[in-house]
């Protein structure tokens, strides 16, 4: 077993100073910013994402949530981060049945949406919820029946900025699979959404689903145009051929 203190006596050993302060600045913890009061030790992600690799399936629950509720972010991100390498450990192998290890996948989802509101940064969203909550949701429960995806909307319908966000990136992991009407269902639910990190998180998921089927996102966009931020618009078509991009971004929004 390895302790949250070691994990975060490791961390701290690689603290710089310099990083720190351009982190400070880049995840906007100033007053007033969605960031504000944040506390970072200055790492990189792949030097967390190297501690993590050292500790993996070692950590036991009791221990990440300690790191989950640490006052620096770079302890929560590898408190996430082992969640995710959890889950992983958690899919069932080839020639398994579609439920092994569903029970622990169940445990891992809930503890994640307990805790769900200290990822509260971008990057802490956007690199575990579609690889804890997104796995779990493709594939069936311990009685065989596939998990109900009403907790998306529960998420997008939240007061909290961080679980919104959970809402839409979770759905990623969907569209993979070629399973769209999550990320098209919560998309529309967070349209008149007044964040910026919304708008934009709406968008990357849009332009995901235009990679798997563009007639879809086509579709998409054209019943819902009125009503989307022009942030979401831009993200949404950024793959789209330039004349088509062109023809979207002066379309009337009348």
């Amino acid at each position: 077993m390895i302790r949250a203190e070691e994990i975060i006596e490791s961390l701290t050993d690689m603290a710089d100073e310099r990083q720190r302060d351009v982190l400070m600045r880049f995840f906007k913890t100033g007053k007033g910013e969605y960031g504000e009061g944040d506390r970072f030790l200055g790492l990189k992600v792949p030097q967390t994402r190297s501690v993590v690799k050292e500790a993996k399936c070692r950590v036991p629950l009791h221990e990440i949530e300690k790191l989950l509720y640490s006052e620096w972010h770079e302890a929560r991100l590898c408190g996430f981060l082992l969640i995710v390498e959890e889950m992983k450990a958690a899919l069932p192998r080839r020639k398994e049945p579609a439920t092994a290890g569903a029970e622990r996948r169940a445990e891992l989802a809930g503890f994640f949406l307990r805790h769900a509101r200290q990822a509260n940064n971008w990057d802490l969203v956007d690199l575990s919820c579609e690889y804890i909550l997104g796995s779990m949701l493709l594939y069936p429960g311990v009685d065989g029946e596939m998990p109900p995806r009403d907790i998306l909307d529960r998420l997008a319908e939240s007061d909290n900025l961080w679980e919104q966000r959970i809402s839409i990136v979770t759905t990623l992991e969907l569209v993979r699979a070629r399973q769209f009407d999550d990320s098209l269902r919560i998309a529309r639910k967070l349209l008149p959404h007044k964040h910026d990190l919304i708008h934009k998180a709406v968008g990357w998921v849009l332009r995901e689903v235009g990679k798997k089927d563009l007639d879809l996102l086509r579709e998409f966009l054209d019943d819902n145009y009125r009503s989307l931020p022009r942030t979401t618009l831009r993200y949404a078509i950024e793959r789209m051929d330039p004349p088509e991009r062109l023809r979207w971004l002066k379309r009337d929004r009348k």
